[in-house]
């Protein structure tokens, strides 16, 4: 495992745009040839102060991908450890407990969606899954697993960095604490992250749980997937699937038959909603 705390020294094997891309803190180049990236000339994304010093487990068995994305993710504030295969990965965030873990689909030992599955055992760490597999059933696939979030190679390292910023800004807390509330069964409290129906905690996702206390804050109203990926994802443009396989993922964890739901049903051709009987209090 490498804490990466100061730039690495270049390695001569390192093709010559690989080498520019890794020693400019402003210009980058990416080969065509790896791993799907792409060639792009950009500037850094802007740091967040609030994030400063967030600690990210880098999970990359490929060396020149993971200089480059702890290149960026440094550059932006954060603290980064990698390791290069699932069975790291799985005792790294054990030991560090990291605030996001970035997990490459395709793994040597375990692949990634694995890893994911073993996480979702024992810990809710956001993760943002990274993957050059653009098929649906691959983003399917990997959100079903368990991950937060997905990037499909080739894509803008800005986009890389401003992702992981925007996944970390749903779990730190809030400045100003929001008080804890009851809606129905479920009792939510926003500012520790905690979730529970009937009085026995429900162990969900870091986006599971936005999208739970999204809805829990707007009951029996109808939401279609574009709003709620603006809403909770905070994406403009998006796949509608990742929707689709996060509500099916929390029915399974607050509904007692989930194929026939009574708090989170499907209102066809609009969206989903949220209902339960007693209101806020």
């Amino acid at each position: 495992m490498t804490h990466a705390s100061t730039s690495a020294p270049m390695d001569d094997s390192i093709p010559f745009e690989f080498a520019e891309m890794a020693r400019s803190d402003r210009v980058m180049h990416l080969g065509p040839g790896n791993r799907g990236f792409y060639t792009e000339i950009m500037t850094d994304a802007p740091g967040d102060p609030d994030l400063r010093d967030r600690r990210l487990l880098l999970v990359e068995d490929d060396p020149t991908v993971a200089e480059v994305a702890r290149n960026y993710l440094r550059n932006a504030g954060f603290l980064v450890d990698e390791v290069a295969d699932g069975f790291q990965a799985l005792e790294s965030v054990a030991e560090l407990v990291p605030d996001l873990v970035i997990l490459d689909r395709k793994l040597p030992g375990i692949d990634g969606t694995e890893v994911c599955r073993r996480l979702r055992s024992f810990t809710a760490v956001p993760v943002l899954m990274l993957t050059a597999l653009s098929a649906t059933e691959d983003r399917i696939d990997g959100l079903e697993s368990g991950a937060d979030d997905y990037l499909t190679k080739p894509f803008s390292p800005r986009e890389f960095v401003l992702r992981v910023q925007s996944i970390l800004k749903r779990t730190v807390d809030e400045s100003t604490p929001e008080a804890p509330f009851r809606l129905g069964p479920f009792h939510l409290d926003v500012s520790g992250r905690r979730v529970s129906r009937n009085g026995i905690p429900l162990e969900v996702s870091a986006r599971e749980f936005d999208l739970l206390a999204f809805f829990l804050k707007h009951p029996h109203q109808v939401f279609d997937r574009e709003t709620l990926l603006r809403s909770v994802w905070g994406w403009e443009i998006g796949d509608p699937s990742t929707i689709t396989v996060t509500v099916r993922r929390l029915r399974e964890k607050i509904e007692d038959d989930p194929s026939h739901a009574q708090f989170l049903s499907t209102v066809w051709g609009a969206g989903y909603r949220f209902d339960v009987e007693e209101e806020l209090r």
